[in-house]
């Protein structure tokens, strides 16, 4: 059969995996742990599963990794830091099916020989708490009764966007401040206290159940050529139907936009704040998922999709991006904590005309080297939202 990979031949799909009533889990987990982990691996190798927090690491590679590396103690982490602007699933999941995340984290315990999880839940989902805790109650007097010698455990954040970062969060859970460590090692070989770990983000983890449930075909069929499987979306912003959407990957932004724009979106802001922002002339040729340069731009993401209406000030939306990231960097580099700082008092500069048009394609340049010096994601990313917007909305900037 010829792979999908135009976005010509795609059509917007709704999906209905992640919120579907999770009555079966223990089924699930108790059919699953009763499979050899290399048969449980190669299901998810074989759904082509990336992950879903927008980095794309295939999930069946990360789970071989570690399950094949030789330590006495390993652990499986949940990623419920969800800390990125204009996304909201993953606090609907833990609260509508968290028995599928639990069972997932159970499960991939038992793939890779780990006998404790953690669920790292943001500072300001506390809320989510009292909930979650009787449901790893239930669940583990359920693992006690299969004899699946399992743990999980809650660890709050405390409300810094950094420690999204895998290794920034592992410094954060050993008690450390909230900075990112140097790669290599990388967490499947050395993660929280030193040992392998698997860190998989609220999402992923729900779909891995779907696949230990289903079978790794139905996954796979959904989505297009290396962008497998369905997503969940943040839709918020200029749109008369916010909320969150299940859909298949490979979509054309003009195919998402036709279905959720207010018939005047001039921009669409992929991945949230360190995503990219796709101007109207460049919907037909953005697709949404991992393709990379198969068809036109192709882009990534977490699951944050923010429109935009010539209502909106594309630098108001800068200035709040920059805002944003000067806060919630770390500081720990020189690009990342110099770097936020000069492009925000830029193009400030430039609105209030104490700088000319030019000094633009300064800053242009400084956001470059951001990207190619930063330590970790954060700084690296800035210059996605920056250069985007500088580039398609110039004449915003200046007037």
């Amino acid at each position: 059969m010829r792979e999908r990979t135009m976005s010509t031949n795609y059509q917007l799909k709704r999906a209905d995996f992640i919120f579907k009533n999770e009555n079966d889990w223990e089924e699930v987990l108790s059919k699953s742990i009763s499979r050899p982990p290399q048969e449980l691996i190669n299901e998810l190798i074989s759904s082509e599963l990336k992950g879903r927090g927008g980095a794309g690491f295939p999930t069946g590679l990360k789970w071989k990794v570690s399950s094949e590396m030789k330590s006495d103690v390993k652990y499986v982490i949940c990623n419920a830091d969800e800390g990125e602007p204009g996304t909201f699933k993953d606090r609907e999941i833990l609260s509508m099916v968290p028995f599928k995340v639990l069972t997932a984290i159970a499960i991939c315990g038992y793939v890779i020989g780990a006998k404790e999880g953690f669920i790292y839940l943001r500072g300001e989902y506390n809320f989510l708490r009292p909930e979650l805790l009787k449901a790893i109650n239930e669940f583990e007097y359920y693992c006690k009764e299969i004899k699946l010698d399992f743990s999980i455990k809650i660890f709050m954040g405390s409300g810094a966007y950094i420690c999204g970062e895998e290794t920034a969060l592992f410094e954060s859970m050993e008690g450390k401040r909230g900075e990112p460590r140097n790669k290599p090692p990388y967490p499947t070989y050395s993660g929280y206290m030193g040992k392998p770990t698997v860190i998989n983000n609220v999402e992923t983890l729900a779909h891995t159940y779907t696949i230990f449930k289903y079978g790794s075909k139905r996954f796979y069929d959904l989505g297009v050529q290396y962008s497998r499987g369905s997503k969940l979306f943040s839709v918020s912003g200029d749109t008369p139907k916010p909320g969150i959407y299940e859909l298949e990957l490979g979509m054309s932004l003009s195919d998402f936009v036709e279905e959720f724009g207010d018939d005047d979106t001039k921009a669409v802001q992929v991945g949230g704040a360190s995503g990219f922002l796709v101007p109207r002339k460049r919907f037909s040729e953005t697709n949404i998922g991992f393709q990379g340069k198969l068809v036109g731009i192709s882009l990534p993401t977490g699951g944050s999709m923010m429109l935009f209406n010539s209502s909106r000030s594309m630098y108001n939306v800068l200035d709040n991006y920059l805002n944003f990231f000067a806060e919630e960097s770390c500081g720990q580099c020189t690009p990342c904590r110099v770097g936020c700082q000069q492009l925000l008092k830029g193009i400030k500069a430039v609105k209030r005309g104490e700088k000319n048009a030019q000094y633009l394609d300064k800053m242009l340049k400084l956001a470059e080297t951001m990207q190619v010096t930063a330590k970790c994601g954060l700084g690296q990313s800035v210059g996605n939202s920056f250069s985007s917007i500088v580039e398609n909305f110039r004449e915003e900037m200046i007037y």
